[in-house]
């Protein structure tokens, strides 16, 4: 009896040995290649909510990759693709330069989702792509300054990473609209660079102060490089916000920003989700049994639903439920 007991013993090591090699065998292999979370508030919520999710006990072996520029990106996807990963996620850093990669990748019969922004490329190399509609957060801002009705609109541009899904959806609108009427001109316009930087957006600010240069309006491209530039006025003894000199649009919605709507700081924030990382799961999943993916646009994307908030209407409960 005790030999038949050990034998028993040892067969269950080996099947649960087995069973262990088999478990870590199924993981889903996933490269994710994201921008630098120091960047603003909005890449931190998106990297966290990503790194939950693709976890081991979500049936996931998944490798983080942080690159804020072009070639680096392209670089971690290739050695994805080397690594022959069944799946790749991508936050671009440009909107293009990705064609080759993407058909190595599909070549190679690796799936590749996109989140928080799009490239332009065939939708035919990628599988899906959960994203903001960038253009529209730019459309949106832009119309709720015009519908101020004011005389004349001086701007301030702070622009966000140059060549960005991001900075082109929300810059675009803007340049069209002082393009298109005479009272609304771009006094200075700048960029944070890469990483958004609020400090840049200061001197940008600083810089037309010193100049003489007069604006009423500061449109910066997320909340960060807002502050920035806010940091600036209130150096200088600048009003702005809710009955002051100089109106302040950001975007993102980091709660410490729409409290300062509350407060009547600033103005307007635009709304950019970062949490894809639940239905790029559920439909990772979704393929791995079989199933097919639904609910896609001719381009292969979910579009994220967004708004914009104004200092004047916004409320606590707003920023409960919005404010990252």
């Amino acid at each position: 009896m005790k030999r038949f007991f050990a034998l028993f013993l040892s067969l269950l090591m080996v099947v649960g040995c087995f069973a262990f090699v088999n478990a870590e065998e199924e993981l889903i292999t996933v490269g994710i290649i994201n921008l630098d979370p120091a960047e603003s508030g909005y890449r931190q919520a998106n990297v966290k909510n990503l790194t939950d999710t693709f976890t081991k006990e979500n049936g996931y072996d998944a490798t983080f990759v942080t690159a804020t520029t072009l070639d680096k990106q392209l670089e971690a996807a290739r050695s994805f693709v080397n690594a022959e990963v069944d799946y790749i996620l991508v936050s671009a850093a440009e909107t293009t330069g990705w064609d080759e990669v993407l058909e190595e990748a599909k070549e190679a019969g690796i799936k590749v989702f996109l989140f928080d922004r799009m490239i332009e490329c065939d939708p035919s190399l990628y599988t899906a792509a959960v994203v903001s509609d960038m253009r529209l957060e730019g459309e949106t801002a832009v119309a709720w300054l015009e519908s101020l009705g004011l005389e004349e609109y001086k701007i301030l541009h702070i622009q966000g990473q140059l060549g960005s899904a991001a900075q082109i959806g929300r810059s675009d609108p803007l340049t069209e609209k002082c393009a298109a009427e005479e009272n609304w001109t771009i006094v200075r316009e700048g960029t944070g660079g890469d990483s958004w930087d609020p400090n840049e957006a200061r001197k940008i600010a600083e810089a037309a102060i010193d100049a003489g240069e007069s604006f009423n309006i500061v449109y910066a491209e997320n909340d960060g490089m807002a502050d920035g530039v806010v940091a600036a006025l209130d150096a200088k003894g600048i009003t702005h916000g809710v009955n002051g000199d100089v109106i302040v649009m950001g975007f993102d919605c980091n709660k410490w920003a729409l409290e300062k709507l509350l407060a009547g700081e600033w103005n307007y924030d635009g709304q950019c989700s970062p949490f894809q990382a639940a239905k790029i799961d559920e439909m990772i999943k979704t393929l791995e049994a079989g199933g097919e993916i639904e609910g896609l646009n001719e381009l292969n994307q979910i579009i994220s639903v967004e708004k914009g908030f104004d200092a004047t209407t916004i409320t606590q409960e707003d920023i409960d439920n919005y404010g990252l």
